[in-house]
């Protein structure tokens, strides 16, 4: 492949495109948006992507939600409380200061 087909402009959008895609779950659709804006693209195609965009953060949330709570599920939290204590010494550092009220006139 000649360098001239590798720098090409189409291939550069393609790209950019694609990359776009990939991170999109984790960005705002302000910064999908902006990050589209420069590439000349017609505008059901970026509203596609958007959409795409979109459904994919949804579906990555709710997977880790999903995941997270399967997890918890199996924590059994007075026996991992009683884990803590038996393995770790705990030290509990506080600073409590008291502040005067101003008088009410």
């Amino acid at each position: 492949m000649s360098d001239d087909k590798k720098d090409s402009p189409f291939g550069d959008v393609i790209k950019k495109v694609v990359s776009i895609g990939v991170g999109a779950a984790f960005m705002t659709e302000e910064s999908v948006k902006n990050a589209l804006g420069d590439l000349p693209l017609p505008k059901d195609i970026v509203n596609g992507l958007l959409q795409n965009a979109k459904s994919s953060k949804e579906e990555f949330l709710a997977s880790m939600k999903e995941e997270v709570s399967n997890h918890l599920s199996k924590v059994d939290p007075k026996k991992l409380v009683q884990e803590v204590l038996e393995d770790y010494d705990v030290n509990i550092e506080a600073k409590l200061s008291f502040t005067k009220k101003e008088d009410k006139e």
